[in-house]
């Protein structure tokens, strides 16, 4: 689960990096210059290295949630179809729900 979302999340900040048409449409869309969006890809990608180790996985998985809340955000202020505003919602949980089948510190924290 952790892996999905790591993979998911590190293409996503990639290709914010490489900026196709499509991302720049997209950002756009939304309401955000052409000129944040290589200072949106590496914020997403730090966080998603820092999700992936395990010693700071946790921090990674906060930070990751703050990221998928602006994008909920932005969607919803865009007046963007559910599906937009419901998908970050989707990979938060596959974050934290991943990390927690992988970290024994979130299970003692949290158990279920």
């Amino acid at each position: 689960m952790s892996a999905f979302a790591a993979l998911f999340l590190l293409m996503d900040g990639g290709m914010k990096l490489f900026k196709p048409p499509v991302v720049i449409q997209a950002t756009v869309q939304l309401g955000y210059p052409e000129s944040t969006i290589v200072g949106i890809g590496i914020a997403l990608l730090a966080s998603t290295f820092l999700y992936v180790i395990p010693r700071t996985s946790i921090l990674g998985a906060i930070l990751l949630t703050g990221y998928l809340g602006g994008a909920v955000a932005s969607n919803v202020r865009a007046a963007a179809p559910l599906f937009n505003i419901l998908f970050p919602v989707v990979f938060a949980a596959l974050v934290w729900g991943g990390l927690w089948l992988r970290d024994q510190r979130l299970r003692q924290l949290l158990p279920l």
